[in-house]
């Protein structure tokens, strides 16, 4: 009489089903995620921004209203109080804050610069403009 060996590998095969499963349902998921305002920026060559702190995204509409955007928060500040939105969201330290203007590409020119001179009133010093890659 023969004796059966006892087959002792491991099925792997209900692992990768489950994290291919998983895989899409992340994949459908994360587009509902994200949020924002429809900004039609302009297009031009840049450098990536360093992210050591997360920035503060300030976007101008068309019709001209502002949008602010710092992790998961948004708000819809007026121009007249937007310095003090900002020094409120980081904590009052000037010196250390990134902010990221974006305006789109129909936005009047002089609400963008509007929106900028309200932060170099209020002592920031990190300002950059948002724009979008060109395609090759």
């Amino acid at each position: 009489m023969k004796r059966r060996r006892l087959l002792a590998e491991m099925n792997v095969v209900p692992y990768i089903d489950v994290s291919l499963v998983l895989l899409v349902i992340f994949m459908l998921s994360a587009p509902l995620l994200t949020q924002g305002v429809n900004v039609n920026l302009p297009k031009g060559v840049t450098k990536p921004v360093p992210d050591k702190t997360p920035p503060i995204v300030i976007s101008v509409a068309k019709n001209g209203q502002l949008d602010l955007q710092y992790k998961d928060e948004h708000l819809q500040p007026q121009l007249a109080d937007l310095a003090a939105t900002v020094t409120k969201i980081g904590h009052g330290d000037a010196a250390q804050m990134q902010v990221l203007v974006g305006g789109d590409a129909q936005a009047d020119y002089g609400k963008v610069m509007a929106v900028m001179a309200a932060l170099q009133q209020a002592g920031i010093s990190h300002v950059g403009l948002l724009t979008r890659p060109e395609r090759h």
